[in-house]
């Protein structure tokens, strides 16, 4: 960029800052900003949009067009060419604005006269905020450095508003971070809770954006570099012997050697900007080409360089994790995404947690549902939003987040978590009463669990025994493969905490979602299909061996459980089982105590193993089906998938026809079969599995006691006779059917 263009940039934003530093309100404020640019860059035209809600953008300032059509201008997102800068968070620059595609003519402006169209997005950390445009009568196209000047204002303004700078009558100007606003996510883990924000990253205010000396901003910039670079290199040198940590901080170092990167950061610099501006400036671009992309290895490493910004600022702010503000009492956790080990860290201290990337099969949603904390995930801008000390609540059921709520929803809110809580002491009241229905038909009720904090639930949730113990919880919050010892000591702390009652050990699940952090990742297409589970243990079998060693260690002579997960096959049931007797042998040799039984099972997750030869129901001493991933497969749909993870109902009369037949060839062979999985805990379907033959299943322990206060009140044949009904009649689902006869016995 040439110096002359470097130096006009560096005087307007010196105007700007100048206007903005008096106590003129918001709006006047704006006006002035108006007025600056358009005789700067020699337009008879400038305006500023701001949204007033997500969708729609208002005017709210312009130096040209007509004064009255401010604030009663409005435009949805996408519509004309604001809307089509906002939608695209790109440039729009035209010579002939009339003729570009999208144009909308808006006569209350008075702009067809107006020839050139020059659009940028007001943009902060990949949010948009707004559009600033310009517009003169000559028809032109604006230049390269034209552009970038009004990208630089842009990122002024942007942080400006931010910091409360435009603050005026109107939705469109009310104070950021004031305002009620509801969030939809996906559900990661259900309940409800209310409390206040408490952010796992703080924010990084940048309250100087406009620096005078460019001489010194870049020596500020250089030595934040170098600082970043030796942290980098201290990281790496820590990793030694960790190859995909290793990989990580490899790409750290070269965003942190980029000479592109520091380039740009320096032009920033001399068009006017302060160090830290200049870092978030390429960190909101990062984040707006990061949400666009499409490629998954570029979200990647543009994440990596989101990544490292946040560190770079955080070095030139002096502003580090440590803010000094204290976690409220009833903290609810907003982040972008956390790790296992971080998440246990904050224990049960939390009352919720909110996440803006995540999944329903993370290993966080994993952790979150073995503490039985409410949790959020995909919950978009959220961690842009909320403010330290936020008031928030939580909707797990529905997967939605009410952050600052006014007085109403608040009340409402209440009234649902008041009702959850009479429906806690209602649960409380058949503790010990059995999960008989009316027709006299017993069913088992068991809990899920993967962490030695669960077992506490084992005994105040009513569960007879743990239906599954996830054992790859131990591996997962680790940095390292953890030692036999180590883990034949917490199985036998499991076992003792049990209390002689029934304890499902599920061996190692790894793979698709769940990369141990010290395993190098496989770059699979598919990895719900790929290498995973009992496929990752038969092909090391030294893993498989280590862990059934400390399994039967931990048992020292009491009953042992054993289950290997994702059995697609007969033939690695008995490879599998076949290493269970061989571990057996060997430990028997080696003078320890065996247990005195050892049960041996399998997860039933696809669609192949219900159809196995009948020898195989012969020999596999029970099975448990594993909903979550059976029910994906049988409707080929991801579970991952937001836009085809809710097309297909649990209560599908195919699938309940598909889960009848592996209840029969079960009951043919005698053979000890169980539900396991979300599905099993929630009320309505775990009636309807009941009323199909399960007699065990297998939930969170929160689900217990409602699932039980239903099946009580039930009749499983008039359920069975329901379904049936709805099968002769071709209906997809009996859900309708099946909730209508739940809600008579409610009325009852």
């Amino acid at each position: 960029m040439a110096e002359r263009t470097e130096t006009e940039s560096r005087k307007l934003l010196g105007r700007l800052r100048d206007a903005m530093a008096g106590d003129d309100p918001g709006q006047e404020r704006l006006n002035e900003i108006t007025h600056l640019i358009a005789s700067s860059m020699g337009c008879e035209v400038c305006s500023i949009y701001l949204f007033r809600d997500e969708d729609t953008l208002e005017l709210c300032a312009t130096e040209g067009l007509n004064p009255e059509a401010v604030h009663q201008t409005r435009m949805k997102m996408g519509e004309g060419l604001v809307g089509r800068v906002a939608k695209r968070r790109s440039v729009v620059n035209t010579p002939d604005a009339p003729q570009a595609p999208g144009f909308r003519y808006m006569p209350e402006t008075g702009e067809e006269i107006y020839s050139s169209f020059l659009g940028v997005p007001i943009q902060r950390l990949g949010e948009t905020l707004g559009v600033l445009v310009v517009q003169s009568k000559s028809a032109r196209e604006f230049s390269a450095d034209e552009i970038y000047a009004l990208e630089v204002v842009a990122m002024v303004l942007a942080e400006m508003a931010e910091l409360g700078a435009f603050v005026g009558e109107g939705a469109a100007m009310s104070a950021r971070h004031s305002q009620p606003v509801l969030m939809r996510g996906t559900v990661g883990q259900e309940g409800v809770a209310e409390g206040h924000v408490w952010l796992h990253e703080p924010r990084v205010v940048v309250s100087n954006p406009i620096a005078d000396d460019p001489v010194r901003e870049e020596e500020r910039l250089t030595e934040a570099v170098e600082q970043l670079r030796v942290s980098v290199d201290q990281m790496l040198n820590m990793a030694q012997g960790d190859k995909d940590q290793q990989q990580v901080i490899e790409t750290y170092r070269m965003f942190a050697n980029s000479k592109g990167w520091m380039r740009r950061m320096c032009e920033d610099i001399k068009s006017g900007l302060s160090a830290e501006a200049a870092v978030e400036k390429e960190q909101s671009l990062a984040r707006a080409r990061m949400s666009q992309s499409t490629d998954a290895y570029l979200r990647d490493r543009l994440s990596d360089l989101d990544d490292l910004s946040n560190r770079l600022l955080r070095i030139l702010t002096g502003q580090g994790n440590d803010t000094g503000a204290e976690m409220p009492a009833d903290p609810i956790l907003v982040a972008k995404n956390i790790g296992p080990a971080e998440l246990l860290e904050y224990g049960r201290s939390l009352k919720g947690i909110v996440l803006e990337g995540g999944s329903v099969g993370s290993h966080a949603a994993i952790v979150a549902r073995a503490l039985a904390i409410p949790l959020v995930v995909h919950s978009n801008r959220i961690t842009n939003e909320a403010l330290n000390g936020d008031h928030i609540m939580v909707d797990g059921e529905q997967g939605i987040v009410h952050l600052r709520p006014d007085d109403m929803v608040a009340s409402a809110f209440r009234e649902k978590i008041a009702m959850h809580a009479a429906a806690q002491v209602r649960y409380a009241s058949i503790l010990d009463l059995p999960a008989q229905a009316k027709c006299g038909t017993l069913i088992s009720l068991n809990m899920n669990a993967g962490l030695m904090a669960d077992l506490p639930s084992l005994g105040s949730s009513g569960a007879e025994g743990v239906g599954l113990f996830r054992t790859e919880l131990q591996f997962l919050v680790r940095n390292q493969m953890p030692k036999r010892s180590e883990l034949s000591a917490l199985y036998a702390r499991v076992l003792d905490a049990a209390g002689g009652k029934r304890v499902v050990f599920r061996t190692l699940d790894i793979g698709s979602d769940k990369v141990l952090p010290y395993m190098k990742p496989n770059d699979e297409p598919n990895p719900a299909l790929g290498w995973r589970a009992i496929r990752v243990g038969l092909d090391k079998p030294g893993i498989m061996r280590m862990q059934l060693q400390a399994l039967i260690r931990a048992a020292n002579g009491r009953p042992l459980t054993v289950m290997f997960p994702f059995v697609a096959q007969f033939e690695e049931f008995r490879a599998a089982r076949l290493e269970v007797d061989k571990t057996l042998a060997r430990e028997q040799k080696l003078g320890h105590v065996l247990p005195e039984k050892v049960e041996v099972g399998a997860m039933l997750e696809t669609p192949s193993l219900a159809f196995a030869p009948k020898k195989f129901f012969e020999e596999v001493e029970f099975l448990s089906i594993g909903g979550n991933d059976l029910k994906q497969f049988f409707f080929a749909a991801d579970r991952e998938n937001e836009r085809v993870r809710r097309r297909y109902d649990t209560l599908n009369v195919s699938f309940l026809t598909f889960l009848q037949g592996i209840v029969q060839r079960c009951e043919d062979t005698t053979t000890h079969l169980s539900f396991c999985g979300e599905d099993a805990g929630r009320p309505v379907e775990a009636l309807c599995f009941a009323a199909i033959g399960f007699r065990n299943l297998s939930m969170r322990p929160a689900s217990i006691g409602p699932v039980k206060s239903l099946l009580r009140r039930c009749n499983l044949e008039e359920v069975r006779e329901i379904i049936n009904a709805a099968r002769d009649r071709g209906e997809m689902s009996v859900r309708a059917d099946v909730m209508a006869y739940v809600k008579a016995q409610h009325q009852s």
